[in-house]
């Protein structure tokens, strides 16, 4: 599983979307995350990836492919 596919699964997971198709373009908007889900969200995707990501980084963090290139990136 790669790393979009892995930020898929804890967003279908967090969020309850099996029947939503999400791909790396799809915004938070669209999934009806508001800024507390996004930050549980964000600590799912540390805890599963081990990483840590800084506030002003996750400022930046529009869609689901962009969780995905920053994990990528480091």
């Amino acid at each position: 599983m790669d790393t979009l596919e892995k930020v898929c699964s804890i967003v279908n997971e967090r969020f309850e979307l099996s029947d939503l198709n999400l791909t790396e373009d799809t915004t938070w908007d669209e999934i009806g995350a508001d800024s507390i889900d996004l930050v549980d969200l964000i600590s799912a995707v540390e805890d599963t990836f081990g990483i840590s990501i800084p506030d002003e980084a996750i400022e930046n963090l529009k869609t689901i492919g962009d969780v995905a290139a920053y994990i990528d990136s480091l």
